[in-house]
């Protein structure tokens, strides 16, 4: 089993900043994914950011140049430093490891519980 926490999230103006942390226990091996992904309201769960183990990242367009994604593989942790925030920017954000090796179970794709980012004025 893998567990993962989350933690960071709050209300924030726009053009403030957050730094989303989670944690990953449990049975991780690499190489593997670590990403987070949002849903604002009323819309479906979208991509952020994604890095693999060993460091290339992915971005969806929107979050260019002002999202910045990080892991420390020692610690099994993926970080999200999220600058220049932007109402629309309003979601729960979700972190996602994904592996090769699967469990007992036969899972490889974990989530975890996620975590309110609120930009407002």
């Amino acid at each position: 089993q893998v567990h993962l926490v989350e933690s960071g999230g709050g209300l924030v103006q726009p053009g403030g900043s957050l730094r989303l942390s989670c944690a990953a226990s449990g049975r991780i091996f690499s190489p593997n994914v670590m990403g987070w992904y949002r849903q604002p309201p009323g819309k479906q769960r979208e991509l952020v950011a994604t890095i693999a183990s060993g460091g290339s990242t992915n971005y969806v367009d929107s979050v260019k140049g002002r999202f910045t994604i990080s892991r420390d593989n020692a610690k099994n942790t993926v970080y999200l430093q999220m600058n220049s925030l932007k109402p629309e920017d309003t979601a729960v954000y979700y972190c996602n490891v994904r592996q090769l090796v699967r469990d007992p179970e036969g899972r490889n794709d974990y989530w975890g519980q996620g975590t309110q980012v609120t930009v407002s004025s």
